[in-house]
Protein backbone atom coordinates (compact mmCIF):
# COMPACT_ATOMS: atom_id res chain seq x y z
CA UNK A 1 0.00 0.00 0.00
CA UNK A 2 1.09 3.35 -0.70
CA UNK A 3 1.56 6.64 1.57
CA UNK A 4 -1.35 8.38 -0.19
CA UNK A 5 -3.47 4.97 0.25
CA UNK A 6 -2.37 4.76 3.68
CA UNK A 7 -3.68 8.54 4.03
CA UNK A 8 -6.91 7.69 2.68
CA UNK A 9 -7.59 4.90 4.47
CA UNK A 10 -6.69 6.40 7.79
CA UNK A 11 -9.03 9.88 7.04
CA UNK A 12 -11.57 7.12 5.62
CA UNK A 13 -11.91 5.52 8.56
CA UNK A 14 -11.60 7.95 10.97
CA UNK A 15 -14.27 9.82 9.71
CA UNK A 16 -16.51 6.63 9.69
CA UNK A 17 -15.56 6.21 13.52
CA UNK A 18 -16.01 10.33 14.32
CA UNK A 19 -19.42 9.97 12.58
CA UNK A 20 -20.80 7.30 14.79
CA UNK A 21 -19.43 8.75 17.97
CA UNK A 22 -21.82 12.27 17.16
CA UNK A 23 -24.40 9.53 16.85
CA UNK A 24 -24.08 7.91 19.35
CA UNK A 25 -23.25 10.32 22.45
CA UNK A 26 -25.58 11.01 24.63
CA UNK A 27 -24.39 14.31 25.70
CA UNK A 28 -25.58 16.69 22.66
CA UNK A 29 -22.31 18.91 23.70
CA UNK A 30 -20.15 15.88 23.03
CA UNK A 31 -21.35 15.64 19.53
CA UNK A 32 -20.76 18.96 18.94
CA UNK A 33 -17.02 18.24 19.91
CA UNK A 34 -17.17 15.03 17.83
CA UNK A 35 -18.31 16.89 14.77
CA UNK A 36 -15.88 19.28 15.40
CA UNK A 37 -13.01 16.93 15.18
CA UNK A 38 -15.03 15.53 12.14
CA UNK A 39 -15.24 18.35 10.55
CA UNK A 40 -11.13 19.26 10.87
CA UNK A 41 -10.52 15.64 9.19
CA UNK A 42 -12.49 16.49 6.17
CA UNK A 43 -10.55 19.33 5.73
CA UNK A 44 -7.14 17.55 6.23
CA UNK A 45 -8.89 15.64 3.33
CA UNK A 46 -9.46 18.18 1.13
CA UNK A 47 -5.91 19.46 2.08
CA UNK A 48 -4.93 15.85 1.06
CA UNK A 49 -6.85 16.50 -2.42
CA UNK A 50 -5.20 19.85 -3.27
CA UNK A 51 -8.21 21.51 -2.26
CA UNK A 52 -6.83 24.10 0.02
CA UNK A 53 -9.77 26.78 -0.73
CA UNK A 54 -12.76 23.57 0.16
CA UNK A 55 -10.38 23.09 3.48
CA UNK A 56 -10.29 26.79 4.32
CA UNK A 57 -14.15 26.82 3.67
CA UNK A 58 -14.67 23.82 5.87
CA UNK A 59 -12.89 25.46 8.88
CA UNK A 60 -14.70 28.72 8.54
CA UNK A 61 -18.27 27.93 7.85
CA UNK A 62 -18.41 24.42 9.27
CA UNK A 63 -16.14 24.05 11.92
CA UNK A 64 -16.74 27.99 12.55
CA UNK A 65 -20.47 29.11 12.02
CA UNK A 66 -22.28 25.61 12.11
CA UNK A 67 -20.90 24.45 15.24
CA UNK A 68 -21.40 27.48 17.19
CA UNK A 69 -25.43 27.25 15.41
CA UNK A 70 -25.23 23.87 16.80
CA UNK A 71 -24.08 24.73 20.25
CA UNK A 72 -27.17 27.55 20.61
CA UNK A 73 -29.36 25.75 19.72
CA UNK A 74 -28.14 22.79 22.22
CA UNK A 75 -28.60 26.03 24.92
CA UNK A 76 -31.88 26.97 24.00
CA UNK A 77 -33.36 23.05 24.25
CA UNK A 78 -34.81 22.22 27.64
CA UNK A 79 -32.26 18.68 27.84
CA UNK A 80 -33.38 18.05 31.33
CA UNK A 81 -36.92 17.79 30.02
CA UNK A 82 -35.99 15.79 27.15
CA UNK A 83 -33.67 13.04 28.93
CA UNK A 84 -36.29 12.15 31.71
CA UNK A 85 -38.50 11.60 28.92
CA UNK A 86 -39.25 7.91 27.90
CA UNK A 87 -40.17 8.07 23.91
CA UNK A 88 -39.66 5.46 21.63
CA UNK A 89 -39.57 2.54 23.62
CA UNK A 90 -41.12 0.04 21.38
CA UNK A 91 -40.33 1.30 17.96
CA UNK A 92 -37.06 -0.64 17.75
CA UNK A 93 -38.28 -3.59 15.93
CA UNK A 94 -39.32 -1.36 12.79
CA UNK A 95 -36.21 0.75 12.88
CA UNK A 96 -34.53 -1.95 12.64
CA UNK A 97 -36.28 -3.54 9.78
CA UNK A 98 -36.06 -0.45 7.61
CA UNK A 99 -31.91 -0.12 8.66
CA UNK A 100 -31.82 -3.63 6.90
CA UNK A 101 -33.82 -2.12 4.13
CA UNK A 102 -31.35 0.49 3.63
CA UNK A 103 -28.13 -1.79 4.40
CA UNK A 104 -29.86 -3.93 1.08
CA UNK A 105 -30.25 -0.73 -0.60
CA UNK A 106 -26.66 0.50 0.22
CA UNK A 107 -25.02 -2.44 -0.62
CA UNK A 108 -27.13 -2.68 -4.06
CA UNK A 109 -25.68 0.70 -5.23
CA UNK A 110 -21.85 0.55 -3.66
CA UNK A 111 -21.85 -2.52 -6.18
CA UNK A 112 -22.37 -0.61 -8.84
CA UNK A 113 -19.66 1.92 -7.77
CA UNK A 114 -16.46 1.64 -10.12
CA UNK A 115 -13.06 1.96 -7.51
CA UNK A 116 -11.33 4.23 -10.55
CA UNK A 117 -13.58 5.90 -12.92
CA UNK A 118 -11.71 7.32 -15.76
CA UNK A 119 -10.41 10.67 -15.31
CA UNK A 120 -12.27 13.80 -15.97
CA UNK A 121 -11.12 16.53 -17.89
CA UNK A 122 -9.39 18.56 -14.91
CA UNK A 123 -5.82 17.45 -14.18
CA UNK A 124 -3.95 18.68 -11.01
CA UNK A 125 -1.66 20.45 -13.32
CA UNK A 126 -4.95 21.96 -15.24
CA UNK A 127 -6.04 22.82 -11.65
CA UNK A 128 -3.09 24.48 -10.71
CA UNK A 129 -2.43 26.61 -13.67
CA UNK A 130 -5.93 28.35 -14.14
CA UNK A 131 -6.75 28.26 -10.31
CA UNK A 132 -9.07 26.22 -7.81
CA UNK A 133 -11.92 29.25 -7.30
CA UNK A 134 -12.20 28.92 -10.70
CA UNK A 135 -12.25 25.82 -11.46
CA UNK A 136 -14.67 25.46 -8.78
CA UNK A 137 -17.11 28.40 -9.65
CA UNK A 138 -16.58 27.00 -13.67
CA UNK A 139 -17.99 23.65 -12.81
CA UNK A 140 -20.21 24.69 -10.33
CA UNK A 141 -22.12 27.43 -11.99
CA UNK A 142 -22.23 25.42 -15.50
CA UNK A 143 -22.28 21.82 -14.96
CA UNK A 144 -24.02 21.75 -11.54
CA UNK A 145 -26.06 24.69 -11.88
CA UNK A 146 -29.35 23.47 -11.46
CA UNK A 147 -28.77 21.12 -7.96
CA UNK A 148 -26.70 24.19 -7.06
CA UNK A 149 -30.68 26.37 -7.46
CA UNK A 150 -32.13 23.94 -6.22
CA UNK A 151 -30.20 23.31 -2.36
CA UNK A 152 -30.61 27.26 -2.68
CA UNK A 153 -34.00 27.14 -2.43
CA UNK A 154 -34.76 24.26 -0.22
CA UNK A 155 -32.42 26.28 2.40
CA UNK A 156 -34.74 29.30 1.55
CA UNK A 157 -37.52 27.32 2.36
CA UNK A 158 -36.28 25.77 5.34
CA UNK A 159 -35.21 29.25 6.90
CA UNK A 160 -38.69 30.75 6.34
CA UNK A 161 -40.39 27.85 8.19
CA UNK A 162 -37.68 28.28 10.67
CA UNK A 163 -38.75 31.51 11.13
CA UNK A 164 -42.93 30.94 10.63
CA UNK A 165 -41.87 28.46 13.86
CA UNK A 166 -39.90 30.47 15.96
CA UNK A 167 -42.24 33.54 15.74
CA UNK A 168 -44.38 33.98 18.38
CA UNK A 169 -48.20 34.12 18.57
CA UNK A 170 -49.88 37.32 18.85
CA UNK A 171 -52.59 37.49 20.81
CA UNK A 172 -55.87 39.11 19.82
Amino acid sequence: MTTPQLFFAYFAVSMTVLSLLIVTRRNPVHSVLWMLVLFIHIAALYLFLNAEFLAAIQIIIYAGAILVLFLFVIMLLNLKQEATAKKYQGQWPISAAIAIVFAIFLAMILGKITVMPPLGEYSIEAIQAEGTMMTIGKVLYTEYLLPFEIASLVLLVALIGAVVLAKKRVEN
